[in-house]
């Protein structure tokens, strides 16, 4: 015969019993949609519409190349295993088209510039003769944003309405920003708003703002700089006295070391152009990323 207190245990552990399996849930694979992202700036865009929804992965982690990419042996599995796939397009990822055949993945596959009005390049290493880099004008950024709130909604109808709730939020933070960018460049002398890259991934960002940028390197960081073209921007900045140069973090740094040295023009910030930083770094997110590169053109302009 039980106790009064060997009952009372008893009757306690059942109690906590529910508490702690709905624990040992929480802690275990769950029924979120599981979603690939190419590289960090889409996976980002994707990230801030989703929430905690989806179980998200990454191909191309922060401070990764897209442009140069080598998917991993694991990818094929990551591919096979997922519901959605949202890559840029653009021809960005050239990778990619062999490895969702290489998964034989039944996953949608979503491009998310799909109806952005894509740049035409003149680049011998351009991406099928377009520049992928779209995102660089926060507008394009909002064209993305639609379309991973559409193709998250059609493969989890569930989740329709917080898709389409934290989507207008972040729109809405998008005008904000981009407004935020129009006043920075409209601050800078007119003069003085030249800069030298280090490969061409600033062209929309050039045409939605006015900011030239001038780049030894193409669209893609594929393409390296030859003898000629550099010898060229160094001309071109002693004639025009471009103020300042600045190295992204996907490049080599050797190339706009020597182009600073030999013009004297001054080396502003790292800039985060194909890929953000860690969460850590001044460019974990996409708002991040554009309000960094900004502001480290504008102190580099302004004065």
């Amino acid at each position: 015969m039980l106790s009064r207190r060997n009952v009372l245990t008893l009757l306690v552990a059942a109690a906590s019993w529910p508490a702690a399996c709905g624990l040992a849930a929480a802690q275990t694979p769950d029924d979120r949609l599981p979603v690939v992202a190419t590289f960090s700036i889409v996976a980002d865009l994707v990230r801030q519409v989703a929430g905690e929804r989806i179980a998200l992965t990454t191909l191309v982690g922060p401070d990764g190349d897209a442009h140069v990419y080598s998917p991993a042996p694991g990818d094929s599995r990551r591919l096979a295993q997922a519901k959605l796939i949202v890559s840029n397009g653009l021809g960005l990822e050239g990778w990619m088209a062999r490895l969702i055949k290489s998964s034989g993945t039944k996953a949608a596959v979503v491009e998310a510039t799909k109806g952005v009005k894509a740049r035409k390049s003149d680049d011998a290493h351009a991406h099928g003769g377009f520049d992928p880099h779209a995102w660089q004008d926060v507008s394009n950024a909002k064209v993305y944003v639609a379309n991973i709130r559409n193709a998250l909604a059609s493969a989890d109808p569930a989740g329709r309405e917080v898709y389409e709730a934290n989507a207008t939020a972040y729109l809405d933070a998008l005008d904000a920003l981009d407004r935020e960018v129009r006043a920075a460049v409209a601050a800078i002398p007119p003069e003085r708003r030249r800069i030298i890259t280090t490969h061409d991934a600033f062209g929309y960002f050039k045409a939605a703002y006015g900011l030239d940028f001038v780049a030894p390197q193409g669209v893609s960081t594929e393409a390296e700089a030859s003898a000629k073209d550099v010898a060229r921007i160094i001309r071109q900045i002693k004639a025009e006295t471009i103020p300042a140069v600045f190295l992204e973090n996907v490049s080599d740094p050797r190339l706009m070391d020597r182009i600073a040295r030999e013009t004297g023009a001054r080396t502003g910030p790292k800039l985060y152009s194909d890929a953000l930083s860690g969460p850590d770094g001044p460019a974990g997110t996409y708002i991040a990323m554009v309000r960094h590169n900004i502001r480290a053109f504008s102190e580099a302009l302004s004065r």
